[in-house]
This record gives structure tokens, sequence and C-alpha cells, in this order.
């Protein structure tokens, strides 16, 4: 079994596609990613990008995901660490890299400049990674 951290843009991209992760995958985040998937729905809808109805879409699909969610105190130390490390403002992104140094196989993010970030400092991989059989 594969265990894959993923972002909220990934969860986002598998929810609008209603994307299923074959069984032989793990997906884990951080607690937080919740608010965050929350957060940018909301905005989607109210900047006119999203009717609300496709935003509950998404979140519904988002909720039945396979997807262990995270956050205890060893997380979080090792997320203080790393913000610090690389001179972030705060620790939301060193959550994920934190994630995956402690549990998983690989990062997978749509963002370029988190990914940039995380390289040599976890493994990541690319979002077709979570499609492969």
């Amino acid at each position: 079994m594969t265990r894959y951290v993923i972002g909220p843009d990934v969860a986002l991209r598998l929810a609008e596609n209603r994307a299923s992760v074959p069984a032989h995958h793990q997906l884990l985040a951080p607690a937080l990613i919740r608010s965050q998937l929350l957060s940018r729905l909301y905005q989607s809808v109210r900047n006119g990008d999203l009717t609300k109805k496709d935003a509950e879409r998404q979140l519904d699909h988002f909720r039945a995901m396979r997807l262990r969610l995270l956050g205890d105190r060893m997380l979080q130390g090792v997320a203080w660490k790393i913000a610090d490390q690389l001179g972030w403002p705060d620790t939301f992104d060193a959550e994920y890299l934190a994630l995956t140094r402690l549990q998983a196989d690989a990062f997978v993010t749509l963002d370029a400049r988190l990914l940039e970030a995380a390289r040599g400092i976890i493994p990541t991989a690319a979002i077709e990674a979570l499609e492969s059989a």
C-alpha cells in the first residue's frame, strides 16, 4: 500500500473530477484540510467561479473519500521545525510536509511553489500517481 499526503488543491481536483483512488493507495492529510477545502469552495462560490450546488457536490465527494486526517502533537512539532527551516510565516503548508515525513511515501500537490519547497525535504509525486493501478 502506498501512502500519499494530499494537499487541498489535489483534494479539490479529485472532488471536482469525482475521481476515485485505487484501494491500494492510502490518502492522508492534516486535519486542517477540512477547513481549507471549505474556505476555498466558499471563496469560489463568492467569486462566481462555482455554483453553491457544485461546491456542495464537491464537499460531499471530499467527505466520502477514504482520507485519514491527522493533527497530533508530533505532527505539529515537526511542522514547526520545517516552517522555521524554510522561513515560512506560518505552519499550514508545513503540516503537509511534516505528515509526509512522518507517515507517508510521498506528497502530492499541484502548487508549484509548495512542490519546489518540498524537494529535498520529502518525496513528492504527481497527481497521476494516485490513479495508477
